[in-house]
């Protein structure tokens, strides 16, 4: 019998089956079938970040949520007096009819000063919490109406008596007490709610949230404000450069800001004891109006919002989602390590050890996500590395014929969880790390088997 018939005998069969690129189609199957339990425990971790989310929410939502202020404005009613004239029949003559169509004069502060000094707080619901923080919002600046009711038509006519200074929150739970409001000098009596002029929209609805008050005695003239509210809330802080010069001071305790926004502050100090930022915006370098005449909620401004975040440098479910998305390459080289080991020490390993090595791999996983629930993410990462780690050499000591060999496996999954942490922890640079980490693999995998006998059972 030739070559060639002797392929499709059993004996035929049996012989490929003992070679190595059974082996490797082997293995490529078994990486396949991993990715099963690896997308479950991305399916874990995605749900186990939604929890968190929810307790976080819940928390919020009883503290008073994120802090969006815009305001003050100041809104005065006016009527619109137009004239339609008809002609119906000869005998009858014109006639006249008078309409009269309602609208609001809205106008913005000549100058804003918004100051606030709070302190923070972590709080938890079982194994999840969130930053909060409590302080003073302080909000000083002038009017000056004068422009914005020259600019009136000559059929447009305002009710001064009845202007109102409006502000407006993303969460009234937020608002402890006032300390003072006054209109030149004169105390300004608020009322709950924004009066429906909400000027940027909080997720899907326009926020009815905020306070009122009636300016008794508002005149055509320039008018000062000082307004100090005791507020609270939590995870993030965002304002509206609403007036024609507004500067914002921020400072607190917490030593980690994310600032973000339409404007980055001018000025920023972060040490061990906290934060300060300070930003001037000018209204030219924004695209809201000194004043304009419309009906409520027909402006949204939210592009034009800034703030700062108290941001945790470490974000669990955030890491833990990076580092399953690169579990299947840190699957695949312990799968190739314990081939290559198979290779040169010419013992052979049935498939069944593969496939525990990788699932003991995709159990690191879920070491990691249930330890960085409970400590530190750095500390429950070293464990869950370690722990894995050992039980690998331990296991391909069992495998292999001498301690020799089979310390390769360990210092090759070290090696494997120094890169992910390094990956993991480099965003800027995870790409880069990753692409020269997978090419320096391959090329060392390239250089171990350029003689070996892909036909046979043994390396050349």
């Amino acid at each position: 019998m030739d070559k060639m018939t002797d392929k499709n005998t059993p004996a035929g069969f049996k012989k490929f089956t003992q070679g190595y690129t059974f082996k490797a189609l082997m293995l490529f199957a078994l990486v396949l079938l991993l990715l099963i339990p690896l997308n479950m425990i991305r399916g874990l971790v995605d749900e186990r970040g939604r929890t968190a989310s929810s307790a976080e929410s819940d928390i919020m939502e009883a503290w008073g949520n994120q802090l969006v202020e815009a305001g003050p404005i100041v809104t005065v009613p006016g009527i619109r007096t137009s004239e339609v004239r008809t002609s119906r029949t000869e005998r009858d003559g014109e006639i006249v009819e008078i309409i009269r169509t309602p609208f609001t004069l809205v106008i913005s502060p000549q100058k804003l000063d918004i100051n606030i000094s709070f302190k923070t707080e972590t709080r938890k619901r079982g194994i999840f919490s969130v930053p909060l923080f409590s302080g003073t919002l302080n909000l000083t600046g002038t009017f000056d109406p004068r422009m914005a009711i020259a600019e009136l038509l000559p059929n447009e006519t305002v009710s001064l008596n009845q202007a109102e200074l409006v502000i407006s929150l993303s969460s009234q739970k937020g608002i402890r007490k006032i300390n003072a409001s006054r209109w030149n000098n004169e105390e300004l009596f608020f009322k709950p709610g924004s009066q429906g002029y909400g000027l940027v929209q909080f997720g899907r609805n326009h926020s009815a949230g905020g306070i009122h008050a009636a300016i008794a005695g508002f005149q055509n003239s320039a008018a000062e404000f000082n307004i100090s509210i005791d507020i609270q809330g939590g995870q993030s802080i965002r304002f509206l450069p609403i007036g024609q010069d507004t500067h914002v001071a921020i400072s607190t305790d917490w030593t980690s800001p994310s600032f973000q926004g339409a404007y980055l502050p001018g000025e920023s100090t972060i040490d061990s004891a906290g934060f300060s930022a300070l930003w001037d915006v000018n209204y030219l370098s924004r695209d809201i109006p000194l004043s304009w005449k419309d009906r409520r909620d027909d402006h949204d401004y939210s592009a034009s919002l800034f703030g700062v975040d108290l941001f945790r440098s470490i974000n669990t479910y955030a890491l833990n989602t990076r580092a399953v998305k690169y579990a299947i390459l840190f699957l695949i080289v312990p799968f190739l390590t314990l081939f290559l080991l198979e290779i040169f020490t010419k013992k052979r390993i049935h498939p069944v050890p593969y496939l525990l090595s990788g699932i003991g791999n995709a159990v690191f996983y879920l070491l990691l996500l249930s330890l960085s629930e409970q400590m530190p993410f750095y500390t429950a990462y070293l464990l869950a590395a370690l722990a894995v780690t050992a039980m690998m050499t331990l296991y391909s000591r069992s495998l292999l014929p001498s301690w020799s060999k089979s310390w390769y496996m360990g210092l090759v999954v070290t090696l494997s969880y120094v890169l992910l942490y390094a990956v993991l922890n480099a965003e800027s640079y995870a790409l880069l790390i990753g692409s020269v980490g997978t090419f320096a693999v391959v090329a060392l995998i390239m250089f171990l088997t350029r003689k070996l006998d892909w036909y046979g059972t043994e390396a050349a």
